[in-house]
């Protein structure tokens, strides 16, 4: 196996996806935020609002906008127009918050990176806008959860 961003001569560059056929892609990933009692006191109505606005809301327009700037933010990501880009949040079963972020497009390369980068940066949001509560929130953890299209399907089990 190599690494598909290193050239034959191990320096970087970026992927020619010119050969490629268009197909339909779709990748999924998740965050999972962990907001300490001083936060989650002031969930109501499923949001927390701040003088700054809604988190939740604030959350889910900064991790659209950051999916649309993939390419600008990672050295070698092709830049993408995506068909569509979807935020949802809420709390789990242990009232921590999760993000999942579902981004879409009809291209030549997949997805992957514009869901990671949609759901790091609504965590990097709600972490941003609650740190006046407490500075104990946890970003626990970002992943890829599924993918569609390309060279083979991914779910997450």
């Amino acid at each position: 196996m190599t690494f598909s961003h290193l050239d034959e001569r191990g320096q970087p560059n970026m992927v020619d996806v010119g050969e490629k056929q268009t197909s339909p892609r779709t990748a999924v990933a998740r965050s999972i935020v962990s907001l300490p009692a001083a936060v989650l006191e002031q969930l109501t109505n499923g949001d927390i609002q701040t003088k700054k606005g809604s988190v939740f809301q604030i959350a889910i327009i900064a991790g659209i906008m950051a999916a649309k700037k993939t390419g600008d933010l990672i050295p070698l990501c092709h830049p993408l127009g995506l068909d569509n880009c979807n935020i949802n949040i809420h709390l789990n079963e242990q009232r921590e918050v999760v993000i999942d972020c579902t981004a879409t497009i009809t291209a030549k390369t997949g997805v992957e990176m514009e869901a990671l980068v949609g759901v790091s940066i609504a965590a990097l949001t709600i972490y941003d806008m609650c740190k006046a509560l407490s500075h104990d929130i946890v970003i626990k953890e970002t992943k890829l959860m599924e993918k569609t299209g390309g060279k083979r399907d991914f779910k997450r089990t």
